[in-house]
């Protein structure tokens, strides 16, 4: 633990606002070994780390081990309090969150990750960092070893749903952009038109980890929006889950979806946000698990529907 050694940990002023507590000082956080955790609410790669942060935060309180999240967002939705607060209750945050809408805290930390994971001494320096899932034993000896307690049993965790572990063993397809900005792999013949509405089809053929609009559809910055019901977004995978971040057109907005597996209804192979049938309701932007293959996984054809307009549809994540 020598890379943030005598670095001290950037104060948390730059927040505009906080969840679970009241606003964290220097002061307040003297003496006390804190965890800061960078994360926002539609990263699966954080939220697969989840289970261990609330379990660190539980176990070690006691012990003078304060959990900071730095909820820093990726996608605009994220930057608006309200859902942050809501997705806070939902996924059982109980420690305390800085509200980081406007990057300040990032900054500070010079960060560049989701999730990133920072720990400082009693004397509030910088001791030790971690970027991405895994390391998680590594994470807590180092955890141990601030606090000054005996090298003890480690949290037993199981995540479930969106939290559980990648199958890493089976998994090819890589975080995929839809928007303009940084979208790649677009099949549709034609290209993609940024920002104008527009017919799109499917081609012949989609090669692994290729994607393709139907109907009609915007290509914006950071998001693809169905313009009409019927409109169509596939993607030939090979993972055992499918996620995708995406929203509704307003707060009160509901858009039922389906969703196939090579045509067919998912039948066992469904998500926690679809049934057997495939069918699924889009009423909150966040992130969906839309596909948990329940046998060999293999590579798929992902199809889903909007049966009404308005979708947003924003990256697709596996697992």
């Amino acid at each position: 633990m020598t890379l943030f050694q005598r670095v001290h940990m950037p104060s948390f002023e730059r927040a505009v606002g906080w969840l679970n507590s009241e606003p964290l000082t220097p002061a307040a956080l003297r003496g006390r070994v804190v965890l800061v955790d960078f994360w926002t609410y539609t990263c699966i790669n954080w939220l697969r780390t989840l289970p261990y942060i609330r379990a660190w935060a539980q176990k070690y309180e006691s012990d003078g081990l304060v959990v900071v999240g730095v909820h820093t967002p990726e996608f605009p939705f994220e930057a608006d309090a309200d859902n942050v607060a809501r997705m806070v209750e939902e996924l059982r945050v109980h420690y305390p969150v800085a509200i980081d809408s406007g990057y300040g805290i990032w900054d500070e930390f010079a960060n560049s990750y989701w999730p990133a994971l920072y720990l400082a001494d009693r004397e509030g320096n910088l001791r030790f960092d971690h970027f991405g899932e895994g390391h998680y034993e590594e994470t807590e000896r180092a955890i141990q070893d601030l606090l000054g307690i005996a090298k003890g049993e480690l949290v037993s965790v199981e995540g479930p749903g969106l939290e559980a572990p990648a199958d890493w063993e089976q998994l090819d397809s890589p975080e995929t952009y839809l928007g303009h900005a940084r979208g790649e792999r677009f099949a549709s013949p034609g290209g993609a038109a940024a920002n104008e509405r527009r017919a799109y089809a499917l081609p012949e053929m989609l090669r692994p980890n290729q994607w393709a609009l139907a109907g009609d559809w915007t290509i914006r910055q950071q998001a693809v929006v169905s313009e009409e019901a019927g409109g169509r977004l596939c993607f030939r995978f090979h993972a055992r889950d499918v996620h995708l971040v995406m929203a509704p057109p307003g707060l009160d907005s509901l858009v039922p979806f389906r969703v196939l597996l090579d045509g067919e209804p998912l039948g066992a192979s469904h998500g926690e946000d679809t049934d057997e049938e495939g069918n699924g309701l889009l009423s909150e932007p966040r992130l969906y698990q839309l596909v948990r293959q329940s046998g060999a996984v293999v590579d798929r054809a992902f199809e889903i529907t909007f049966l009404e307009p308005g979708a947003e549809a924003y990256a697709f994540t596996f697992g």
